[in-house]
């Protein structure tokens, strides 16, 4: 049945939320439009509306002058979701991109909190807000020096909130990239023991970030889908002239995956279009993460060095130059060199481990508490990685066939063993079928 059919059936069939413990019943096989879709409602397990959420914000470096540009952006900013009783709190740490207030960290509040967790949201290192408030380098991409500005941010934000809640243990987790953070954060605080996090469940890590980045330029540049490099080109300046034009009416550098289902729903593409599609997602978020580290770290990568852009610039000739500048570039023009300054002697391949989980293999092979939570069927995995971090993790890994990257985490399956995990369920998981 062709995809587009069954996506109809799908969401004309009335339904009830299947039984817990029934089979996988995730509905798309094809990995491209699990990961641009997500879930359909009647899949979903029933959530709370309404929680009680609050926005907070803190400032992790009082002398930084933050550019005119970014006058909007005032602090970094989190969230906190709590319980009325002395509950477990678990740290949320958004994928790429993303921020606090992301679909998927929503998902995730509202699960944790119907299950009795406080809950604190984090935004991810790539996002354009805590580049410019809790970067210290301000050149995103680093996992080690990301994760060291993410636990650095966990203790200040706990600071500000710790009047308003009792907290009994500490868990972390996060989806993506911020997976990846999760895990090097628990690493460090097994060092230094500032919250003596009890579990850390990790969704849909990339194995090393650069093979994940890479596969994701090339579903835009090198995508069959494409007739010509010509028509690639025409399709990015399209959506990146749109993009900027947003700005300059919002001033708000964001991008929600949510626009890619909305941009399906009104104009289906050919399935075959979806990796364009995904290839282009991860553009803008590129360009959001690599404009602001220009503006911020005065590189001159894209706007000059010597330019104080305000916020009555145009921002249309940047972002049309960053449609064409994949996140391959930026390491290799910007962040490549800029580590290799800032530590002389380290080479291209020891980078590249740095910025992989091989990197803390030891810690995750030992640490009985850190679990995965992954699908097979991943775009953004190299061959072989998925069948490593079954080798690494052995019985603490659950590995579902189908959902693409993220695509299934609000499926009720999937997220009953995301919040099982740190509830008396958590712990080994038996096979999926």
């Amino acid at each position: 049945m062709h995809k587009s059919i069954l996506l109809m059936l799908v969401l004309l069939v009335p339904g009830t939320v299947p039984a817990s413990g029934a089979a996988y019943d995730y509905p798309f096989v094809n990995a491209y439009e699990a990961t641009v879709l997500g879930t359909p409602s009647i899949y979903m397990p029933p959530l709370p509306e309404e929680i009680p959420r609050e926005d907070d914000m803190i400032t992790i470096f009082p002398e930084r002058r933050i550019p005119d540009l970014f006058w909007y952006s005032e602090g970094l900013r989190f969230s906190l979701v709590a319980q009325e009783k002395p509950a477990p709190l678990i740290f949320v740490v958004a994928g790429t991109g993303g921020d606090y207030r992301s679909g998927k960290v929503k998902l995730l509040q509202k699960a944790f909190y119907q299950a009795g967790f406080h809950v604190l949201s984090l935004s991810s290192p790539t996002h354009p807000n805590f580049i410019i408030h809790a970067s210290a380098t301000s050149i995103p991409g680093h996992v080690v020096e990301d994760s060291r500005d993410i636990y650095r941010v966990m203790q200040l934000a706990y600071g500000k909130v710790q009047e308003r809640i009792v907290v009994t243990q500490f868990h972390i987790t996060g989806y993506s990239l911020g997976a990846v953070h999760a895990a090097f954060v628990a690493q460090m605080d097994a060092r230094e023991k500032v919250f003596g996090i009890q579990k850390v469940l990790m969704v849909n890590p990339p194995v090393n970030l650069y093979n994940s980045v890479d596969i994701l330029d090339r579903m835009l540049t090198d995508n069959p889908a494409s007739d010509s490099p010509e028509e690639a080109r025409r399709f990015v300046d399209y959506f990146m002239t749109l993009f900027a034009e947003t700005y300059e009416r919002t001033q708000a550098l964001t991008f929600e995956g949510d626009f890619l289902y909305e941009m399906y729903k009104t104009r289906p593409p050919e399935e075959e279009k979806l990796g364009v599609l995904i290839g282009v997602s991860f553009r803008f978020a590129s360009r959001d993460l690599i404009f602001t580290a220009d503006v911020m770290t005065k590189a001159g990568y894209v706007v000059p060095a010597d330019r104080e852009l305000s916020s009555v610039d145009s921002l249309t000739p940047y972002f049309k130059v960053l449609g064409q500048t994949g996140f391959t570039d930026y390491y290799s023009e910007l962040f490549l060199p800029f580590f290799q300054d800032r530590y002389p002697g380290l080479t291209d391949p020891a980078l590249r481990e740095q910025m992989s989980l091989r990197g803390i293999e030891g810690f995750l092979r030992r640490n009985h508490n850190v679990g995965l939570l992954h699908n097979a069927d991943d775009l953004i995995m190299a061959p072989g990685e998925i069948d490593y971090l079954k080798e690494v993790f052995g019985d603490r890994a659950r590995i579902y066939p189908t959902g693409g990257h993220c695509g299934n985490m609000a499926h009720h399956e999937v997220l009953a063993s995301i919040v099982g995990f740190f509830t008396d369920r958590g712990g080994r998981w038996e096979e999926i079928q």
